[in-house]
């Protein structure tokens, strides 16, 4: 039989996907039905594989208008691999700022003309119409917790900002933040929709609202 170097799922795994399937299926009608707000954190759901842990709402909220108050009338607002905060800010829909998104998953393109394919590794690798030190503030959650990861991420931080950064990132990485953008630990503490094992905190080189 030809049929017979096919590989056969067994009727479990079989089972199994098609109940994964429809709880995918389910989550979408949900979404659908309840007039789901393509912004809503949760919209687009994390991919561990690309170290992607969303913010809680009231963290995602506190420095969305963070980044409204500093960026001022007008503003115009970078999200650096910070999904979450781009997406509260998108909420405040009809505010007097703009906001894009630079964003390794593409996932986020369904976002239209605000989004922008960024991978860290190539740090300058950027549009040519994203002109540099364009935007009033540069909001960034570089995905991993490394030295080389943040210094990538800083080159393209300082490209885009005409001054103010906000940098989410590990307690652990308050030393290398101050070496590659001249930022300092804030007081206030973000928290994520799942608990993280590092410790992560708020780094600024402005007077913030954050302290």
């Amino acid at each position: 039989d030809d049929d017979d170097d096919i590989p056969q799922l067994s009727s479990h795994t079989l089972a199994a996907l098609q109940e994964f399937y429809l709880e995918q299926q389910e989550r979408e009608g949900m979404k659908t039905s309840q007039g789901f707000n393509q912004y809503s954190i949760g919209s687009i759901e994390e991919d561990w594989q690309l170290s992607q842990f969303w913010y809680s709402d009231e963290t995602a909220s506190c420095l969305a208008n963070e980044a409204v108050v500093a960026a001022g009338k007008g503003g115009r607002i970078a999200c650096v691999s910070a999904p979450s905060v781009y997406q509260k800010l998108k909420e405040q829909d009809g505010k007097d700022f703009s906001v894009c998104i630079l964003e390794y998953d593409r996932r986020f393109s369904v976002y239209g003309e605000e989004f922008i394919f960024y991978d860290y590794n190539h740090p300058l690798n950027l549009p040519e119409n994203l002109l540099p030190h364009t935007f009033d503030i540069v909001i960034a959650d570089p995905p991993y917790l490394s030295e080389e990861c943040l210094q990538k991420t800083a080159e393209t931080i300082k490209y885009l900002t005409k001054g103010k950064i906000l940098l989410c990132t590990g307690a652990i990485m308050e030393e290398q933040a101050a070496k590659h953008l001249g930022v300092k630990i804030c007081k206030f503490i973000p928290k994520h929709s799942r608990n993280l094992a590092n410790e992560f905190r708020c780094y600024v080189n402005y007077a913030s609202g954050l302290d």
